[in-house]
């Protein structure tokens, strides 16, 4: 149990339980594409949308089979997700293989050339509108999906929101809650263009990528973007709002998404 220091003096109390964080390797066909510090759970929708996000995989239905299996090195707890895709797709993976440790939250870490980070840009194409109202609905269905979040605060969430409800992922790691959400949403068969992606986080460059992927027309963070992202977003077609906060938010790139009269 760590010692507290609040208002000037040491307290008595329990304090939050940390989150989990392992080392998780995504193993497709039997290569290590990437080794990820990330929360233990719902690792087939984090493998699965990883692929899918990182264009290694085109749909879920390339995958063949998905196990777990747990490893160790230097005394030190890890887990490899597997996955087997349809025949003929192992030599993408041949050309696109990446082998990293990343820090917790890492989305770019490994890849071996710029044109690697910056791949073609393909844009969203999607007619959903949201009220700007929903955006507050948005981020609060996000807020009710975290439970991780509520035993411990040091956890992200990744939410899409189709306008009554949010599926949503959590990890240590932003990127990862955002895969996991990929996975699960492709697992599930819902449609990217008819929603908006949610983040508990600030949004990178990285965080767009994917979400264009996705085909989600819509992006909203909790706090502010960096400059790449909004250069990416505009071009991607994505419509960008960060720094949500309750019935609050600030919108940059593709306001004809959101349905309301701007006021002077």
């Amino acid at each position: 149990m760590p010692m507290r220091w609040r208002d000037g003096g040491w307290v008595t109390g329990e304090a939050p339980p940390s989150p989990e964080e392992l080392p998780v390797a995504i193993v497709i066909d039997g290569m290590s594409q990437a080794v990820l510090m990330a929360s233990p759970h719902d690792l087939q929708d984090f493998a699965t949308g990883f692929a899918l996000t990182e264009g290694m995989i085109a749909d879920p239905a390339d995958v063949t089979g998905f196990e777990t299996a747990e490893v160790s090195a230097g005394g030190m707890p890890g887990i490899e997700a597997r996955l087997w895709l349809r025949p003929g797709l192992s030599v993408r993976l041949v050309e696109r293989k990446r082998s990293m440790i990343g820090p917790v939250g890492c989305g770019l870490c490994g890849v071996d050339s710029i044109e690697a980070a910056l791949p073609e840009i393909v844009p969203v194409s999607s007619d959903l509108t949201l009220a700007p109202t929903e955006i507050g609905r948005a981020m609060e269905a996000l807020s009710q999906g975290q439970i991780l979040r509520r035993a411990t605060p040091a956890i992200h969430g990744a939410g899409f929101w189709d306008g009554e409800r949010a599926l949503v992922r959590e990890d240590v790691g932003r990127h990862n809650a955002l895969d996991k959400l990929a996975g699960a949403m492709a697992r599930q068969g819902i449609d990217g263009t008819q929603g908006a992606i949610v983040m508990s986080s600030r949004l990178s460059v990285d965080l767009v990528q994917k979400a264009a992927r996705i085909g989600a027309p819509i992006l909203i963070g909790a706090s502010a973007p960096t400059e790449l992202a909004l250069l990416w977003a505009e071009a991607a077609g994505i419509t960008l709002i960060a720094r949500a906060r309750g019935q609050d938010f600030d919108l940059f790139t593709h306001p004809e998404r959101i349905a309301a009269e701007l006021r002077n």
